[in-house]
């Protein structure tokens, strides 16, 4: 594998950060994740243009062009011999030192990793995820905001070890006023009477790039789609409830806090979302080879 490192190309073993460097000691930075199919990055103007908005959000000054973010995300592709596979586009602070002030990191440092990823066992794809909520609340919009793609996942991560320990992949994590806000690293929708809800923006949920996308779709397919808040209430009585992300793609979900959701497997309206979702990620996208 060869990863760009700061305009460089190094095998896998040789990328190396400096122990100095403030994406580590502190999580001070911004990242995407991005996915490559049949030849073609996905939605890579969105990725990048998100990426600008969580560095602005952070004052962190992106050291290239959006065009040679771009440029650099594709050939780092092609060097791979990238078809189908994802991308984890990373920008640190940069070198600084111990102290936590972002003002001792000169020159922020951009990486670039082009591989394979796998979220979700496959096999949850045909039958359905179990899920449940957990205790820890997603970030507040006045402390970390949760619309920053950010290094530090710190809180999703403690979401997801609560996962863990009740033997499910994933988490549905609620906001401080109660409210749904997203998965730990996934959007979340449910389908009730043939319409399509998913939590708003401001309730804590990631600006999703395949949040967006499936709302889209939907919205082509005829689906009523809105964004009202969210209780668990409205999860356990949906008919269908599903997972977005770049890495998860769309995740049926069939239970929910031992609540079956509609008749325990993935609905049907989801079904044909997965499967329009899957035909537009084949047909469009950034060209990788000529």
């Amino acid at each position: 594998m060869k990863v760009f490192v700061d305009g460089k190309y190094y095998d896998e073993w040789n990328a190396k950060v400096s122990v100095f460097d403030h994406g580590l000691l502190y999580g001070d930075g911004v990242f995407e994740g991005i996915r490559a199919y049949n030849g073609r990055v996905f939605k890579l103007k969105e990725h990048i243009d998100r990426l600008f908005y969580s560095a602005k959000a952070i004052m962190l000054e992106l050291p290239m062009s959006h065009a040679q973010l771009m440029k650099a995300t594709v050939e780092t592709c092609r060097r791979n011999k990238l078809r189908d596979g994802y991308i984890r586009l990373v920008v640190t602070r940069g070198v600084g030192t111990l102290g936590l002030n972002p003002r001792s990191c000169r020159n922020a440092s951009v990486i670039i990793i082009a591989g394979k990823i796998q979220v979700y066992p496959a096999e949850l794809y045909a039958k359905g995820m179990d899920i449940v909520t957990v205790p820890t609340v997603r970030n507040l919009h006045s402390a970390v905001n949760p619309a920053i793609k950010s290094l530090n996942y710190l809180n999703n991560i403690l979401a997801k070890i609560e996962a863990n320990n009740a033997g499910v992949e994933e988490a549905v994590m609620l906001n401080a006023e109660g409210f749904v806000a997203e998965c730990t690293a996934d959007n979340l929708f449910i389908i009730k009477n043939g319409a399509l809800s998913t939590p708003p923006l401001s309730a804590g949920a990631l600006y999703g790039i395949t949040r967006g996308t499936v709302m889209d779709l939907a919205t082509k397919m005829g689906i009523e789609v809105s964004e009202p808040n969210l209780t668990r209430y409205d999860l356990f009585n949906a008919d269908e409830c599903f997972l977005t992300g770049t890495g998860a793609e769309i995740m049926p979900v069939v239970k929910i806090d031992g609540r079956v959701i509609g008749n325990g497997k993935p609905g049907l309206l989801t079904r044909k979302l997965v499967e329009n979702y899957h035909a537009l990620t084949k047909a469009t996208g950034e060209p990788i080879y000529g």
